[in-house]
């Protein structure tokens, strides 16, 4: 029981911790508790206990902790069930309504784990359409034909001549990442008498003003075609648009680009091409790009989504994924070298998020690559932050097919991530560093990171990294391996894997949470009693649940961000253990998410960061060098009066840094003593998110309804005193001299 929140437990469990409590009234400060029911301080005891005892909080808590979006629904539940109630009622307002008072004592003179510059950092994958339809810029949907369904996205304005106007035609082994295209057989056809419609992913965001690139490979025989390209609002009113005339090129693909401005705004809107002239013209790779990309590159990212990630400063991020990187089966696995090259090269592939899930279908989602291994790098080199791909093991997702390649048959994968590597930080002299400079970039990408495997579990799993390990060990020695402890925190088959990649003394574990609040708040301690010169721990993928894993009804809300903030101090605390830590996923589009929560969310012009993306974001920016003690009663702060807490000192700028999370419906006052310190600067920065309502979320409408807000705080001598508001993350940055 100790450990665990009592909300928690069902009713006996709960019954149970109140039995304990009233034989060792201390023990209920080792307690990380409920923050609605604030049972952690000795001087409500008797109160708490009377609570425990009475029969109508008996009847009344009968199911485990609900969340309620109030702090006082929970009490009034209690009402509900007897009329009786009024006097404990009484008793619990009075209960939660008091402010607690505590001196943490802080050690700034004895700094202890040094805090890895990859500790806070980004987790990428193309699921609810974060790459194509997301951050990746491109506009059209489906632009080389390549889907199930050639035209799907695509639809034939006006009426052809004849039945076979618009073919689609497979090149087949000429190209076999690019097989087909479209033609289109004109008959004198004048503008406006036929065309091709776009509807863009989810429609097309379209700016007023901007400037757009619109570019297509074309291949005719004759010289007589004109295109008009027109951008169309929602009403059917044309926003922008130019003429493209195409030209003699014989059997030769050519590209064909020209640019125009936006006449207004649209968040829906779609792309027209109507044909004049006459014979056939063929047609692929058909695109228009905005020309406000991130670092304005041509076929680039969205800016805002990336500013984003800029704004957090991330350690490191990984990419592909994710469960993209198993595939439902290996032949929908990722494969790093069909992404780099030119962008008509790079063979597009169904998502496999495009089935998974029947409760959120996607029937058009696909990996066109645009957004690829070299775009990747690229991205981490803009941001600062060390890349970390992960490599296919040689397993298809153990939850779909489970396929295996055989192991004498594992080879080409290995010499991928040989290759990949090679690709990184090779010289322009060497097979793939000569492929790298070729597409720009004769610098290398300083790879120190790589992951083998993702999610994968049991002894074919084992088996096939043993010798991915042997091969990269024996080639880069330099390189840290990240390691998968499967998809659950604990059980079976976490404790197997955990035993055994210990055993081949593992670079780095990576260990996955999604889990419901409660389970953030009660596991602050996970890591104190780890070995601390063992294999590190990566925490790759994690988020609070506001519902349940998979449910269509998580929300990114102020709880589940709350739950976060405190499992993170213990992370922090720990940083000798915890080298990385990711949240999972990064992005979701508005009309087109299979998972959430997520921490980004966007529609085609908009995007913001939910509370959970500025707990990320604050933890990374004040991320400092090393940890220092920080105590309540002798004991690391990890739940006592729901209160959470970490401490660091930046060696570079010579602050300190204090994290506290505030879980509960009270203020709380804080008295920091700080021992070790000659002096402090005058004035202190505190920066705190904070919500009165657990359930509150940001919109697209109130972006930054939950957002920090930065004060000073005046400093006089050793001692500070920091009251944290309920339900509060607040950090305190402050000179030491």
């Amino acid at each position: 029981m100790l450990g665990k929140a009592p909300c928690n437990a069902p009713l006996r469990e709960f019954l149970a911790v109140g039995r304990l409590l009233r034989k060792t009234p201390r023990l209920i400060a080792s307690y990380p508790v409920c923050p609605y029911l604030n049972c952690q301080s000795d001087t409500n005891y008797s109160v708490l206990m009377g609570i425990l005892s009475s029969k109508n909080f008996q009847t009344a808590c009968v199911k485990p902790w609900a969340l309620p979006g109030n702090k006082f629904e929970f009490i009034l539940t209690i009402m509900k069930k007897s009329k009786r109630n009024i006097i404990l009622l009484a008793a619990l307002l009075s209960f939660v309504a008091v402010s607690a008072q505590h001196t943490i004592t802080i050690k700034a003179n004895q700094p202890r784990a040094a805090i890895e510059p990859t500790m806070w950092g980004i987790f990428f994958e193309d699921i609810n359409m974060g790459a194509d339809g997301g951050v990746y810029a491109e506009l059209v949907k489906n632009r080389s034909f390549e889907f199930n369904k050639p035209m799907m996205g695509w639809k034939v304005l006006g009426k052809p001549t004849t039945e076979g106007d618009f073919t689609v035609l497979n090149r087949g082994a000429a190209n076999t990442a690019n097989p087909r295209f479209l033609r289109v057989t004109l008959h004198n056809n004048a503008k406006g008498s036929i065309g091709l419609s776009n509807e863009g992913f989810r429609g097309m965001g379209i700016k007023k003003d901007l400037h757009y690139d619109f570019s297509v490979l074309y291949k005719q025989t004759a010289a007589n075609v004109k295109m008009y390209i027109e951008l169309v609002n929602e009403k059917g009113e044309v926003i922008g648009g130019t003429v493209l005339s195409s030209g003699f090129s014989g059997n030769e693909w050519k590209k064909l680009s020209v640019g125009f401005n936006a006449s207004a705004a649209a968040l829906k809107a779609s792309l027209n091409i109507w044909f004049e002239g006459d014979g056939a013209i063929d047609l692929d790779m058909v695109s228009l790009f905005p020309a406000d990309t991130w670092k304005n590159r041509p076929g680039g990212m969205r800016a805002d989504m990336v500013q984003l990630l800029a704004d957090m400063k991330p350690g490191f991020i990984r990419f592909p994924g994710g469960c993209i990187v198993e595939g439902f089966d290996l032949n929908n696995r990722y494969q790093w070298k069909k992404t780099i090259g030119p962008i008509e090269e790079r063979q597009l592939i169904i998502n496999r998020w495009n089935v998974e899930f029947t409760h959120r279908p996607a029937p058009d989602y696909f990996q066109t690559f645009g957004l690829g291994f070299f775009e990747y790098f690229q991205l981490a080199e803009d941001i600062g932050a060390e890349p970390l791909p992960i490599l296919n093991c040689g397993m298809a997702c153990q939850f779909n097919s489970a396929e295996l390649v055989p192991v004498d048959a594992l080879d080409p994968y290995v010499q991928d991530a040989l290759d990949l590597i090679e690709f990184a930080n090779g010289d322009v002299n060497t097979q793939w560093g000569k492929v790298r400079a070729g597409m720009g970039h004769p610098a290398p990408f300083h790879l120190k990171l790589m992951g083998v495997g993702n999610e994968n579990w049991g002894p074919q799993y084992l088996e096939r990294l043993k010798i991915f390990t042997k091969a990269i060990k024996s080639k880069y020695p330099e390189v840290k391996l990240v390691n998968s402890s499967g998809t659950d925190p604990n059980g079976e088959r976490f404790d197997y894997l955990n035993n055994e990649l210990r055993s081949m003394n593992a670079d780095i574990i990576d260990e996955h949470y999604y889990r419901r609040p409660e389970w953030f708040f009660s596991n602050a301690r996970r890591y104190d009693n780890y070995p601390r010169n063992a294999s590190k721990i990566f925490g790759g993928e994690y988020a609070a649940q506001s519902d349940k894993t998979v449910s269509t009804d998580n929300k990114n809300c102020w709880i589940t961000a709350l739950a976060e903030a405190a499992f993170m101090t213990g992370l922090e605390r720990n940083a000798d253990v915890v080298s990385m830590a990711s949240y999972a996923p990064l992005f979701a589009h508005i009309d087109g998410w299979q998972w959430t929560p997520d921490l980004i969310w966007v529609n085609n012009l908009q995007s913001y960061g939910t509370p959970d993306y500025y707990v990320q974001k604050l933890y990374s920016l004040n991320k400092g060098s090393k940890t220092v003690p920080i105590t309540l009663n002798n004991d690391v702060v990890a739940g006592q009066d729901s209160l959470y807490a970490a401490a660091c000192i930046d060696t570079v700028s010579h602050d300190l840094i204090v994290k506290i999370v505030n879980a509960s419906a009270k203020e709380q006052t804080n008295t920091l003593s700080l021992e070790g310190i000659k002096k402090l600067a005058a004035q202190a920065k505190l920066t705190v998110l904070q919500s009165d309502n657990l359930y509150s979320v940001n919109s697209f409408a109130e972006p930054q309804k939950i957002a920090p807000k930065e004060s000073v705080v005046a400093i006089k001598g050793k001692m500070i005193n920091l009251v944290a508001a309920p339900y509060s993350f607040s950090i305190l940055r402050v000179k030491m001299l």
